[in-house]
């Protein structure tokens, strides 16, 4: 009995629908030659995914941030600058007091939420602001914020765009001199000799005299 051994060539695709059968040839050899076969199913070859060239510089469109800040046009009369020691003292309830006269006012605890830029809101009050309200101390020469807010006034007021209103508080004119001369020029209101509601309602008649337009004289 002799054997004959080889291997088909053949690669024949596989119906998917579940039914298949092999079938092999003995072409003559007779019921009495010894057969033996194997079927070896390979998987499908993976398709060549093709990705795109990477597109050029000059086709990617950037879009531009989004603005920091809503510019819905508000103003306000005045701007009070002050250093946070004082803001307890004079700053809060100066403010408070301005407001119930009518008078509007830009004051960061008012203004600033979370997630702000600090400077911008600061530039964006003290450019939309016709009076600058100073609150000058020991604290406010030796802080940084503050002193932004007094180059913003000073060019403004210089510049005709702005006036500066000037308080002392727990502070001398001779104390004002030695930081700027040129400030202590400037007729002030000090907190030793006038009250919160004095000076506010000095200050509303500077800024809003339009309020004070029925009073009897």
């Amino acid at each position: 009995m002799s054997e004959v051994t080889g291997r088909s060539p053949l690669r024949i695709v596989i119906p998917r629908d579940g039914h298949w059968y092999v079938v092999v040839d003995l072409q003559g050899m007779g019921s009495k030659a010894r057969v033996r076969s194997a079927v070896h199913v390979e998987p499908p070859p993976l398709p060549v995914v093709r990705s795109s060239a990477p597109p050029s510089l000059s086709s990617v469109r950037v879009q531009p941030p989004t603005a920091a800040l809503a510019d819905d046009g508000q103003t306000w009369d005045a701007f009070i600058s002050h250093a946070g020691e004082d803001k307890a003292d004079i700053a809060r309830p100066l403010y408070e007091a301005l407001c119930d006269l009518g008078v509007t006012v830009w004051f960061d605890d008012a203004e600033l939420r979370i997630g702000d830029s600090l400077r911008r809101r600061i530039d964006q009050g003290l450019g939309r602001s016709a009076f600058g309200v100073v609150i000058f101390s020991t604290a406010f020469f030796s802080k940084g914020w503050p002193q932004y807010e007094l180059d913003g006034i000073v060019t403004r007021t210089v510049a005709g765009e702005q006036n500066l209103l000037p308080i002392w508080h727990k502070i001398t004119k001779d104390e004002v001199m030695a930081q700027s001369p040129s400030l202590a020029d400037k007729v002030a209101r000090s907190t030793s000799e006038f009250s919160v509601e004095e000076i506010a309602d000095e200050i509303a008649r500077r800024v809003r005299p339009d309020l004070f337009l029925g009073e009897a004289v």
